[in-house]
């Protein structure tokens, strides 16, 4: 039986098959499922809409270190709980205690091996399936990027 997202991903391919577009814009394709009789779905509720904007918000808070100067993220989210009782929760990186500081620290990490182990197979496939093409191999050892960043001015930070 098909889930919604892959009935979702038929009627994207749908839309490419349709169109011949190689590269699509979602609005666009959510128009045209629309227009194919894909029902819209309930608008968000209100509080969980304030809720997501808390979140943002909190996500964008940026301090600067005392003695360094540089940047860090005020407010670290972390996940608690299993299965469908998880929730979301936030804590202060200049208040929180050890243990949540380092759940959320390990967190992102793993989302960035998560990140870096499909890219791998994404970079795989393409490499792949395009042989006559230089292969497209990107390193994952980020140390030398991140200590780059580290050195570099001020607006340079900024922008990556």
């Amino acid at each position: 039986m098909a889930t919604k997202h892959h009935e979702m991903q038929r009627l994207i391919r749908l839309y490419k098959d349709e169109t011949s577009k190689k590269e699509v814009n979602m609005h666009d394709v959510a128009q045209f499922a629309v227009d194919k009789g894909w029902p819209l779905p309930r608008p968000i509720a209100a509080l969980d809409r304030l809720a997501k904007e808390f979140s943002q918000a909190a996500r964008e808070e940026v301090r600067h270190d005392r003695k360094t100067g540089k940047p860090y993220r005020a407010n670290h989210a972390f996940t608690e709980g299993h299965g469908t009782r998880q929730m979301t929760l936030w804590v202060d990186i200049d208040e929180a205690p050890r243990k949540p500081m380092l759940k959320s620290l390990v967190q992102r990490r793993e989302q960035m091996v998560g990140d870096g182990l499909q890219l791998t197979l994404d970079a795989l496939h393409w490499n792949n399936i395009n042989p006559s093409e230089d292969p497209i191999n990107l390193p994952l050892d980020l140390t030398d990027d991140v200590q780059w960043r580290m050195n570099a001015p001020d607006d340079e930070q900024k922008a990556g």
